[in-house]
């Protein structure tokens, strides 16, 4: 049994998605490199040894956030006036919003979450 979900998110101004490190922050400005960007965030743990190095101790964070999938997948559009990302990924919400966070900050929303 997969344990595969389909989050639906929703990020209202791209232009001002940055998260607060500007070393692991997505520096993109469209919404197919934002995709791209996430997708690369949870197939592979470099974004997470980025900002690991940057922790005051970082043989103490939790290695939980290090999880990856390779199999995980991104994609994102623009509607109405915002852009709409669907991502498909076996890794826990608080990994997800780890990374978002150290990419776009808290310039998403979570619209809705489903298996896969």
């Amino acid at each position: 049994m997969s344990n595969r979900n389909h989050f639906y998110l929703s990020v209202e101004d791209i232009r001002r998605a940055r998260g607060a490190d500007p070393a692991l922050s997505w520096q993109g400005s469209s919404p197919d490199d934002l995709a791209a960007a996430l997708q690369e965030s949870l197939r592979g743990a470099g974004l997470f040894e980025r900002w690991r190095a940057t922790q005051p101790d970082p043989d103490e964070v939790d290695t939980s956030l290090a999880a990856t999938d390779p199999q995980a997948t991104a994609s994102a559009k623009v509607a109405d006036l915002h852009v709409d990302i669907d991502l498909v990924t076996d890794l826990p919400m608080r990994v997800v919003r780890a990374r978002l966070g150290w990419l776009i900050g808290s310039s998403w929303q979570l619209r809705d979450m489903r298996a896969a």
